[in-house]
């Protein structure tokens, strides 16, 4: 069974630096794409970045704007959110996913099948 587990969230105030980590279990993700998405109080859920299994390709939403930077460690099945010059805005539920198949487009949304439960990011003004 596929199990994600996010952590490294909690409340900062703007300009701050996060670190958040997904940590998954339950088989080898290596070849398949993770990705991090965010949701706020009332609003959709978007996807913040992803990357590929390999680690060669990334992709952000616009938002990010040059601040937050995904990266994985295979060899520990996690996935980490670098995030820098946090904003009031960012404030958000965090969740990590894992694609639903090695081939699939790592930027869209469907793409991913397995989900966390999320960790709590909040930047105060």
């Amino acid at each position: 069974q596929v199990q994600l587990v996010e952590s490294g969230g909690g409340l900062v105030q703007a300009g701050d630096s996060l670190r958040l980590s997904c940590a998954a279990s339950g088989r080898t993700f290596s070849a398949y794409p993770m990705a991090w998405f965010r949701q706020a109080p009332g609003k959709d859920r978007d996807i913040v970045a992803a990357i590929s299994g390999s680690g060669g390709s990334t992709h952000y939403a616009d938002f990010t704007k040059g601040r937050f930077t995904i990266s994985r460690d295979n060899a520990k099945n996690t996935v980490y959110l670098q995030m820098n010059s946090l904003k009031p805005e960012d404030t958000a539920l965090y969740y990590c996913a894992v694609g639903r198949s090695p081939y699939s487009s790592i930027e869209r949304g469907s793409t991913y099948a397995y989900w966390g439960q999320g960790t709590q990011v909040t930047v105060s003004s």
